[in-house]
């Protein structure tokens, strides 16, 4: 109860130096407002400096309230790598199981394959050698398509082995040099191929004729033939090995049938030189030369 009044006398002396100081501290921040504003319009580098006081003692400041905010972003950039991680691993895992389903029946068709290979006691196919030389000069034109590589005899290679590209045939040798070839590609004029018609074993011959399409000729007679029918080597002649890839059917039709090659003529960088012959051919020769001998 006695301390009741003090209190009230202790407040009612205090109050008059609040209001003062409140007053005082109101027209101290309009005043420091009003000389900033001057100083910045009058005084830029002043200014600037102060700007450049300013950022460096709030820059502190700033990196330890940012920091909770980058390091949500953080977590919730984690949390969707590992979800994609997650859905990437499932989608692995059946692609693991359907590659075995396919590995085990490539197994059992490799197998059935060799035990008839033996019943029909077939001769084993030659695999070809090969060179691999870079293309160094491309001298197509519209009467000519051919391209000069950098191997020659010098590298085995010779006048009538086939070239081709990673995506398939691209053409033979037609001259050699010491260090260098010329190739003519499937579509020039003068080029000459024996193919087959993979799915139906039709036989024919891939006819250049200067344009990016090479024509499908000496087909037999009514014979249907449709687009997307992948072409390849035949093997007749003994000069192409059987089985390279070219193209497939893109038109049928105004008598003629053409072929769009698997290889890209404006990108050819890369060419292997295949060295190939048929067994056979060479057991005549010798047998031909030890028999004039």
């Amino acid at each position: 109860m006695v301390m009741r009044p003090q209190i009230r006398e202790v407040s009612r002396a205090v109050a008059p130096v609040g209001s003062l100081a409140l007053r005082f501290g109101t027209t101290f921040l309009f005043a420091f407002a009003v000389v900033m504003l001057i100083v910045s319009k009058t005084n830029e580098v002043a200014t600037e400096r102060l700007r450049i006081l300013a950022m460096d003692a709030l820059a502190p400041v700033f990196e330890v309230v940012s920091r909770p905010v980058e390091t949500v972003e953080n977590m919730i950039g984690e949390g969707h790598r590992l979800l994609s991680t997650y859905q990437d691993n499932k989608q692995l895992r059946r692609n693991m199981v359907r590659l075995k389903q396919w590995q085990e029946i490539a197994r059992q068709l490799e197998q059935e394959n060799t035990i008839l290979r033996a019943q029909l006691n077939m001769m084993p196919e030659v695999r070809p050698d090969f060179v691999s030389a870079r293309v160094i000069a491309d001298t197509r034109s519209p009467f000519v398509k051919t391209l000069l590589v950098n191997a020659g005899r010098r590298d085995g290679v010779a006048v009538g082995q086939a070239v081709v590209s990673g995506d398939g045939l691209a053409g033979r040798i037609v001259e050699v040099g010491k260090k260098s070839a010329r190739v003519l590609l499937l579509t020039d004029l003068n080029s000459r191929v024996p193919v087959v018609v993979e799915s139906s074993r039709y036989r024919g011959i891939l006819a250049g004729d200067n344009s990016d399409r090479p024509l499908l000729i000496f087909l037999p007679e009514n014979v249907k033939v449709g687009n997307g029918q992948r072409i390849v080597t035949s093997g007749h002649g003994g000069v192409f090995p059987a089985g390279l890839a070219i193209g497939v059917i893109s038109t049928v039709g105004d008598g003629e049938i053409r072929v769009q090659p698997f290889v890209d003529w404006e990108r050819l960088e890369f060419l292997s030189v295949l060295s190939y012959e048929i067994p056979q051919l060479e057991e005549l020769h010798r047998s031909a030369v030890g028999g004039g001998s």
